[in-house]
């Protein structure tokens, strides 16, 4: 199999991640071209120990950080959307692991081998990048969980991490009069609720209403997994870590249409 055919899949996701490190299409797209044709050239080469997409990536990266960084060129930022100029203001290291992983979905483990760091060091990195999102939209949370340790918990790791814990619903009727009093920026929600009811008819009865980033936690993921709306997009099965819901939280506040024209 001939190296285009063997990386062509994996371009357009490349690209997108260019894209979002340097906040430009043609900057993005340059730097791809450029590492494409090292490999063409043999000047780089794809580790055969990587996963091609890995490898793609890891290629990537040696090739920005061999022509001086330029994605820390700060000029025109202003004229750059909402996501990328908040991306800006992050670390380019903490930027990169938090990229990798919340955008392009590789592991720590992945990501490590694509900066050619140690997991450690990339969890840290996520954890500065997830800080600096986090204090930068902070905004008013709505759990939905009709079990209160569960949900005590909860309103605790979204208390450390700087938003505000607006209402706290066990079942349908509590979540949408919750919704009419105060709209929320975040909502977390389990599916079975107190009386019966069901978290995701509360949570679509609310998109209706508002365009606002969700979270499911639930201990039966698979009643989300049945193509209908609401999508999971952001979807945690109990019992769950911290940092995971940690990790979630800023990745639904980071990637949402809708924070991102708030936080202009």
């Amino acid at each position: 199999m001939s190296l285009l055919a063997r990386l062509a899949p994996h371009l357009p996701y490349v690209r997108r991640y260019a894209r979002a490190l340097t906040g430009d299409q043609a900057t993005g797209d340059n730097y791809v071209r450029v590492a494409l044709e090292a490999l063409a050239a043999g000047e780089q080469q794809l580790s055969p120990d990587m996963t091609p997409r890995v490898a793609l990536y890891h290629v990537f990266h040696a090739i920005w950080s061999s022509t001086g960084a330029q994605l820390e060129d700060a000029s025109g930022v202003e004229a750059r959307d909402d996501a990328s100029r908040r991306l800006m203001r992050i670390a380019p290291r903490s930027r990169q692991a938090f990229l990798l992983t919340a955008l392009e979905g590789f592991t720590p483990s992945e990501a490590a081998q694509i900066l050619s760091a140690d997991p450690r060091e990339i969890e840290r990195l996520i954890a500065d990048a997830q800080s600096d999102i986090d204090a930068e939209l902070a905004t008013d949370v709505l759990v939905i969980e009709d079990e209160a340790i569960i949900s005590a918990d909860i309103q605790s790791l979204v208390k450390e991490l700087g938003h505000r814990v607006t209402g706290a619903a066990t079942t349908y009727d509590e979540a949408v009069e919750a919704v009419s009093r105060h709209k929320p920026g975040l909502v977390l929600a389990d599916i079975q609720l107190a009386d019966g009811s069901s978290g995701i008819d509360a949570v679509k009865d609310i998109l209706k209403r508002i365009d606002v980033p969700v979270i499911f936690i639930t201990a039966f993921p698979e009643r989300l997994l049945t193509g209908e709306r609401p999508e999971p997009t952001f979807l945690i099965t109990k019992p769950f870590q911290p940092e995971t819901v940690k990790a979630a939280i800023s990745q639904a506040l980071f990637f949402h249409p809708s924070r991102q024209k708030e936080a202009a």
